[in-house]
Parts: structure tokens; C-alpha cells; sequence
């Protein structure tokens, strides 16, 4: 059960052990200029794979409690899949719901655990293996795997690694299902990873370098950070610290800019209409006012 990119690594690593009897993915949604229903990615490789795939809009009709139950499964494993199961659906399972979150729970329970832990400017992070309750990520652990963030890794960049991570983790929690003792989240250390509002996206300057760098970092590719050059929004997907020292929003050289507090060096940006490009790309024949807002 899942809808998104990061679901499908954890998909194919568990059909190529096991027998999958069913994929559960929300539903096609419109998208693109023609704004055509266009399935999950979830969707588009189980087909491929030539899996029988539902995609009901809620989950707490009888009938889709009785359809999934009638699967007769002997475990589930979700996978941001992005609908609330009801306990019904929890405990239709004979080995009930197992879910792959990307944190070391019970830090970043919710939607983004991802960006957050870059925001936050977090150390490490990881995957846990999960027995489903009703709550949110309140289950108990099977297992984990820890990972250092990387200096200047992005969401995208992480999320990459946590979605193979997961895939991974999960072939080992299925294969040790009946020895793994489930451990008790703490009661200690609980955060939630809110959804990322389009709000936090625009840059402000005059914060130090340090939290800047991690906004750009933790909004890319999306929403992405943004600031704007001459009236235009100019979207920051990738940065690392810098040296220097000026006023809040001064260009001091190519993409570094002077923060409340040090500098940060923008890598990689995008124009308004534009492809994704490097600095070096992206200032050729761009001439920038010496400050930004």
C-alpha cells in the first residue's frame, strides 16, 4: 500500500520474494498541461509488473473493508501511501500492517519527516520498520537503520537513499517476522513533521547562514526555497556554506550571499520558466543587483 516515488523501491524488493496478492494506491489524480488523470508511480510499476491494483478513495466503506479483507493476507506493508486505515483494515492481516517511516521514530512522526530532518539541521536520521496502530506512527518498532545526513544533501538526495534503505529494511522484517520483538516507541523525544506550507519556502536574509542553507536544502526540489532577483522568484535547489561578511541579502560574489550571519553559496538554481542549471550556467548573460530582498 503506497502512492508516491519513495514507495516504489519497497514494492519491487518485495515482489520479487513474494507473493503480492494485491497494491493499494490512491487514485489517479489530474495532471500535467492537459490536466489527464495520471496513476501514482505506485500504480504505473505494479501494473507493470503486471499486479492486480486498486485504488479506492477511502478505505472505511464496508464494502472496501470486506474487499480487503477477503485478500486474505498474511501481512501489509505500507509505504506512504497518504489514507488513514482504519482498524478494520489494521487488523485484517493475519500478521496486521507493517509500515516503513522515514525517521528514527519517535522523532519526526508525520508527513515530512525528510525535510524536516534537514530543516532541522539533524545529524542523522533513518528508517523504522513499524507495526501499525491507530495512531499516528505510534506503533511499535521492529527494527531501524541509522544514516548521517550529509552536509549538503537535499530532501531529494535523502530521500533517495531512505527510500532504498526501506526497501531493504522491510525484506529483512519480513523474513524475521515471526522472532522480532516489537519495542515501545518512547515517551521522550517525540516531534512532529507537519506538512511543509508554501509559506516557509521564501528566504529570508537576514537569518544566519546555517538555517538558510538548511531551508534550501530541506525544500528541494519542493516547494523550494525561493528569493527574488529584480522582480523575479528565483528558486534555490541546492547550497553550502560560505565565508564573508556584508550587510543581509549582498551579493558578494557568482551566488554567495551574505546572511544575518555568514554566507551561503547557492550550486544550483532555477529561473522562472527555466530548467534546473549550476551557477556558473545560470549567471551567463544574468546580470544580478548587487542585494538581494
Amino acid at each position: 500500500m503506497g502512492t508516491p516515488d519513495f514507495s516504489v523501491p519497497a514494492l519491487k524488493a518485495i515482489a520479487a520474494e513474494h507473493e503480492v496478492v494485491a497494491v493499494y494506491s490512491q487514485p489517479p489524480r489530474p495532471a500535467g498541461r492537459g490536466k489527464k488523470d495520471r496513476p501514482s508511480p505506485v500504480q504505473s510499476a505494479a501494473e507493470a509488473m503486471g499486479l492486480m491494483v486498486r485504488h479506492p478513495a477511502r478505505l472505511r466503506d464496508v464494502a472496501e473493508i470486506n474487499a480487503f479483507a477477503e485478500l486474505d493476507a498474511d501481512v501489509a506493508v505500507v509505504v506512504a501511501y497518504g489514507l488513514i486505515l482504519p482498524k478494520a483494515i489494521l487488523e485484517a492481516p493475519r500478521q496486521g500492517c507493517l509500515n516503513i517511516h522515514a525517521s528514527l521514530l519517535p522523532r519526526w512522526r508525520g508527513a515530512a519527516p525528510i525535510h524536516r530532518a534537514i530543516m532541522a539541521g539533524d545529524a542523522e536520521t533513518g528508517v523504522c520498520i513499524m507495526q501499525m496502530d491507530e495512531g499516528l506512527d505510534t506503533g511499535p518498532v521492529l527494527l531501524r537503520e541509522a544514516t548521517r545526513i550529509g552536509t549538503t544533501e537535499t530532501t531529494s538526495d535523502l530521500h533517495d537513499r531512505l527510500s532504498a534503505m526501506g526497501a531493504a529494511l522491510v525484506l529483512q522484517a519480513l523474513a524475521r517476522l515471526a522472532d522480532l520483538q516489537p519495542v515501545s516507541q518512547p515517551a521522550d523525544g517525540v516531534t512532529y513533521a507537519h506538512k511543509i506550507e508554501k509559506a516557509e519556502a521564501r528566504v529570508d536574509w537576514s537569518r544566519p547562514a546555517t538555517e538558510i542553507d538548511r531551508q534550501i536544502r530541506g525544500l528541494s526540489p519542493f516547494p523550494g526555497a525561493w528569493t527574488e532577483v529584480a522582480g523575479e522568484r528565483l528558486k534555490l535547489l541546492r547550497s553550502r556554506l560560505a565565508t564573508g561578511s556584508a550587510p543581509p541579502g549582498t551579493i558578494l560574489s557568482g551566488l554567495t550571499i551574505a546572511c544575518g550571519k555568514g554566507a551561503v553559496e547557492i550550486t544550483d538554481a532555477q529561473r522562472e520558466g527555466k530548467r534546473p542549471m549550476g551557477a556558473d550556467d545560470l549567471l551567463k548573460g544574468w546580470a544580478l543587483p548587487s542585494r538581494l530582498g
